[in-house]
């Protein structure tokens, strides 16, 4: 994070931070010098280059100023979703090996019990004070983070060393979170922008005199990555303490932010805000509003496009790293439905034998020339992310058409084979998303007693009160007039919310093991 201190000298009343919504700000300065202070201290506790603290924060400035120390001192950080139970908490604290743990003050509950259950053995665990809060009063177990922090002394130089980096873990859709380990950036290389962050920059724009909205939790891997990009670009940042689609439109005008990031979710409680509302705010500062994470259905990107202007971005990646795709608004309404083309990594649409398929076809997509990693502790997770050329995979089928523009079917896991024909969820749901009565949906497949499986919908209404075997009627016909027979559910089922993470990913998971005992 060399440009941090680069800004905090140049430029050090500029806000680096500011929390929307609070009086919080941290300048560039400000953030410079706890960063510092919290490298000192992470060093001090006996730490050495490649050791590893985990984070587990609401979105609160301590989250970034460690993020940023930990990098300085050569250490990996891992933030932990709050969303998590106990018992996964325990998982990755375990599992990525980390000599500390710091929580918010918010997290206190969550912090007693994991001392109640031993998961904090061996580690040395500090809490860290809310904004409004003067009194922090860490319970058993836990120090406080601010007073240690205070009691630092930082006048001798950080020793030389590695970058540290993040080590995350993914949200746990699909069983217990797995860790994403990435090698230390070598000290000859600190000041060198990585071939991702230089990719980044081209495809979005990002400099110096951006303002960057950053909308999500921060424990997340694109909100977390970007805003620590967005930092060593030397924008200032603006921060959501939790997103509510009214204080995001606030915040835009408020702040006259040019760069911001979304996912899907969020457009769909945007645009379900009264008309009046909408209007109220002006949007024309943002140059590029940048989506990604889960899929978009088409017509609420094209919605968002008449309302924002042709400034919605979207990019295909993961985690892990191994490649990109970025497509532009004007890019996407000529190909719409497409995550665009390859930006990093050379990309392949693959069969069952690793041979590349035709235009149009669809496929497993890898990507050539990514930077390796690993699943940590998981070698055979590891060696199934790689095919026989090396090439790599986020776990996605799709295709790509004559121009090399990507269009994703669905997660492989989540394929439906009914009747021996693959069935793609992504592609119905889209279909649903676009019924007026229909405020989100799930396709999943369902044991089925003839065909293997069946294609059930679950939707979620805009208006609760409006479910009935009507309307369950009205959605099947709706998808026979636009979707081939075997592709039309076989029924249809309301929920009044349905199990989506806060980073917008959809927990099929839990929708399947509600029908796994039955036979439809």
């Amino acid at each position: 994070m060399e440009r941090v201190r680069e800004l905090a000298l140049a430029a050090p009343g500029k806000a680096a931070l500011r929390f929307a919504g609070t009086n919080e700000v941290l300048t560039y300065a400000a953030l410079n010098e706890r960063a510092e202070r919290a490298a000192h201290w992470l060093i001090g506790l006996g730490l050495q280059p490649g050791d590893g603290i985990a984070l587990l924060f609401q979105n609160h400035p301590a989250l970034a100023v460690l993020a940023v120390g930990a990098e300085r001192a050569g250490l990996y950080y891992t933030p932990i979703s709050i969303q998590l139970k106990t018992r996964e908490i325990a998982h990755v604290l375990k599992d990525c090996g980390a000599r500390v743990l710091i929580v918010s003050q918010a997290m206190g509950e969550l912090a007693q019990s994991l001392v109640a259950e031993g998961a904090t053995q061996g580690i040395a665990c500090f809490m860290a004070a809310t904004a409004d809060t003067r009194d922090c009063v860490p319970p058993p177990g836990f120090s406080s983070f601010d007073d240690a922090l205070a009691r630092v002394d930082t006048h001798s130089p950080l020793p030389a060393c590695a970058q540290g980096r993040d080590f995350l873990y993914s949200s746990g859709t699909t069983g217990l979170p797995k860790g994403i380990l990435k090698p230390l950036v070598p000290w000859e290389r600190r000041a060198i922008d990585d071939t991702e962050m230089a990719s980044w920059r081209k495809s979005f724009g990002f400099d110096q005199d951006s303002v960057y909205l950053s909308t999500a939790p921060l424990y997340h891997a694109a909100p977390l990555r970007y805003l620590i990009r967005a930092l060593r670009v030397g924008c200032s940042t603006i921060v959501l303490r939790k997103f509510d689609p009214e204080a995001a439109l606030d915040a835009i005008e408020r702040h006259r932010v040019t760069h911001s990031q979304w996912v899907p979710t969020m457009f769909i409680r945007m645009l379900n805000l009264p008309e009046a509302v909408r209007r109220r705010y002006d949007v024309s500062s943002l140059k590029v509003a940048i989506h990604a994470a889960a899929p978009c259905p088409p017509l609420v990107k094209e919605q968002m496009i008449d309302w924002f202007g042709p400034v919605i971005y979207e990019y295909y990646a993961g985690s892990e790293g191994v490649g990109l795709t970025a497509i532009g608004p004007e890019e996407w309404l000529g190909h719409r439905g497409s995550v665009g083309q390859a930006k990093f990594g050379a990309l392949h649409i693959v069969d069952d034998e690793d041979c590349d398929l035709p235009v149009g076809e669809v496929g497993r997509i890898f990507f050539e020339g990514g930077p390796s990693f690993e699943y940590h502790n998981d070698p055979a997770k590891t060696q199934s992310a790689f095919n026989r050329h090396g090439w790599a995979t986020y776990g996605d089928i799709g295709h790509v058409d004559a121009e090399g523009y990507l269009y994703l079917s669905d997660r492989r896991a989540d394929l439906i084979i009914s009747g021996g024909v693959n069935v793609y969820p992504q592609e119905i749901e889209n279909v649903l998303a676009e019924h007026p009565a229909v405020a989100d949906v799930a396709v999943i497949g369902v044991p089925h007693a003839e065909f293997g499986e069946a294609v059930k919908a679950i939707v979620q209404l805009r208006e609760r009160d409006a479910a009935s075997p009507e309307l369950a009627d009205a959605l099947l016909a709706f998808c026979r007039e636009r979707l081939s027979h075997i592709k039309v559910p076989r029924s249809v089922d309301f929920e009044d919310a349905l199990p989506r993470h806060d980073n917008g990913k959809l927990l099929r998971r839990l929708l399947k093991e509600r029908y796994l005992d039955g036979v439809y």
